[in-house]
């Protein structure tokens, strides 16, 4: 079969002929309906070398969805020809957060976070998935081409945003930094499950324009005057929930700038940025968290979202002999939305 793989740390991805994957016990194949290309990919390509503890060739995608294609033995619950997301967190299974879900953290030490991330990932015709739990049933209506960046990149922002569920009231303000591939989707999962007003903000005009197009009730460009500008629209108090989906310095400074007093500023971005924290460095009893995708239980809620046509993302498709061409826009800057390789 065809994979696109991560061949060594600052070279480009290869197209490559591999062998079928085969499942052992317990172990299912996927089909590949589509796979999204991720920007913490290209941390990987070129910023962090991931050589000296993952074996590679490694084939690149960790957001996939598609059709059970082969059962290894004792798999149950499951049939082939389903249509199936797959959970991209792969954990040990049987720790205390395993348990419930939450293989995203895992408490049990290992260098394989999931396919695409130490294990064979799903740019290809076909993912072998190690075990049947982390497959989560596609609702009916809902493709896995349309699935498979909802499984991180509509992941992390539900579950960003839904852990500050509480906080977003009818009279809040949620604050979102970065409309990109995840941040488009946030907007969209606030907007769904809370009443609060949105306030999408980037650099790009056009990225504006399409956080007003997927629901933001505001658009700021991120500039010297964003900060005084959210001042203004939240009546002066600030907002009562923060995401910051790009994670540089300048980012998370403006996200503490314009943080209300027992606000939630919540960092998903890998910017790389840091900012002191001390006493007086934001409001009293502002919470700095940060995330890591989020919870199969999560996925499965995202998904009907996504089948009630609630949550949408906006893709840019490629295929598998243009995938490498995914990454070089990605890197780029000019991706609309998420890049979705179907094979």
């Amino acid at each position: 079969m065809r994979a696109l793989q991560m061949v060594g740390f600052q070279r480009e991805p290869e197209l490559r002929e591999v062998p079928d994957p085969v499942p052992g016990p317990g172990e299912v194949v996927i089909k590949v309906g589509g796979a999204g290309a991720c920007h913490s990919d290209l941390h990987l390509l070129h910023e962090m070398d991931v050589s000296a503890v993952w074996d590679l060739p490694m084939t690149l995608g960790h957001e996939t969805a598609g059709w059970v294609h082969a059962l290894g033995a004792g798999v149950s619950g499951v049939s082939e020809g389903d249509a199936v997301a797959v959970y991209g967190a792969w954990g040990c299974g049987v720790c205390a957060r395993c348990a419930v879900g939450m293989e995203n953290y895992c408490e049990v030490p290992s260098l394989v976070g999931g396919g695409g991330l130490g294990a064979n990932g799903g740019m290809a015709d076909y993912l072998l998935v190690p075990h049947q739990r982390h497959l989560v049933p596609l609702p009916a209506g809902l493709d896995p081409v349309t699935a498979a960046p909802l499984t991180d990149a509509g992941l992390t922002p539900y579950h960003a945003i839904r852990r500050s569920w509480p906080k977003l009231t009818p009279d809040a303000f949620c604050v979102m930094i970065g409309v990109g591939g995840l941040g488009h989707i946030g907007i969209q999962i606030a907007r769904a499950t809370t009443a609060a007003q949105v306030i999408a903000v980037d650099v790009k005009p056009e990225a504006l324009e399409l956080a007003r197009k997927v629901g933001a009730h505001h658009a700021v460009l991120s500039d010297s005057a964003a900060a005084d500008t959210i001042r203004e629209l939240t009546g002066g108090r600030g907002a009562d929930v923060v995401i910051d989906f790009v994670g540089s310095t300048a980012t998370l400074n403006l996200a503490r700038s314009v943080a209300r007093a027992l606000a939630d500023v919540t960092i998903v971005g890998i910017g790389g940025g840091e900012v002191p924290l001390s006493f007086f460095s934001q409001p009293y009893e502002v919470s700095l968290a940060t995330t890591y995708w989020g919870s199969r239980p999560e996925l499965a809620e995202l998904l009907a979202l996504a089948a009630g046509g609630q949550i949408n993302a906006e893709m840019s498709l490629y295929s598998l002999e243009n995938g490498a061409k995914a990454y070089a826009d990605l890197h780029a800057g000019t991706v609309t939305g998420r890049a979705v390789v179907v094979p």
